[in-house]
């Protein structure tokens, strides 16, 4: 698999520290599984964050902090197992990562793509899914009001920052406004993490915007 889009320094050192939310640290998490470069580099800044919790002068705690912290435990969580990765509907071969979300079934929301959900805890308005197109699909031509982070697991799409396929990682903001369309040779499949809302801007888009709520 040879890889050429990546998450920046920013973004992954964000990721090592615990940082970032819950739907755009799966996605950087399904990227790192697949990219053995990113992988080292998550490594690296968990070491050095290591290092200066290494460095810190201790601090002391309160008499009672265990016992404050064992009664916010909920005991049912400390007794249930971990869960293990679950098989997904139509056998899909999915980074691991994925294996402890829920995934609803694939549904048609265009000509050639599917949509299915990834059932990731938000409050701060994201959602995470993921995306199938069909080969040669040319997905509407849009720009960002939040954040759209995506990772490619299976075939290639094109826009205009380049081509990004299997392992590749997009991170697009309210500054980008592109026109992906699919390799030809088999389906695009990947993860996406959404915050904010997509804007359609051909006249057609924006007549079908009121219906499409990705």
């Amino acid at each position: 698999m040879s890889i050429s889009h990546h998450p920046t320094d920013e973004t992954l050192a964000a990721f090592a520290s615990g940082t970032l939310d819950e739907a755009r640290a799966l996605v950087v998490a399904t990227h790192v599984a697949l990219c053995p470069r990113c992988r080292d580099i998550v490594h690296r800044f968990e070491a050095v964050g290591g290092e200066l919790l290494e460095r810190q002068q201790p601090t002391a705690m309160r008499p009672d902090a265990l016992e404050r912290t064992l009664a916010r435990i909920d005991p049912a969580a400390v007794a249930a197992p971990v869960s293990e990765p679950r098989p997904t509907p139509g056998g899909d071969d999915l980074p691991a990562p994925l294996g402890q979300y829920e995934l609803g079934p694939w549904r048609r929301v265009g000509f050639g793509v599917q949509w299915r959900s990834v059932a990731v805890p938000a409050n701060d308005g994201s959602r995470v899914f993921m995306l199938k197109a069909e080969p040669g699909v040319h997905l509407p031509h849009h720009k960002h009001t939040g954040t759209e982070w995506t990772c490619v697991f299976r075939g290639a799409f094109r826009h205009q920052l380049g081509r990004f396929g299997p392992g590749d990682f997009d991170e697009a903001d309210e500054t980008v406004e592109h026109h992906p369309t699919v390799d030809a040779g088999e389906p695009c499949v990947c993860l996406v993490a959404l915050k904010g809302s997509i804007e359609l801007q051909s006249w057609t888009g924006k007549l079908l915007q009121p219906f499409v709520r990705l």
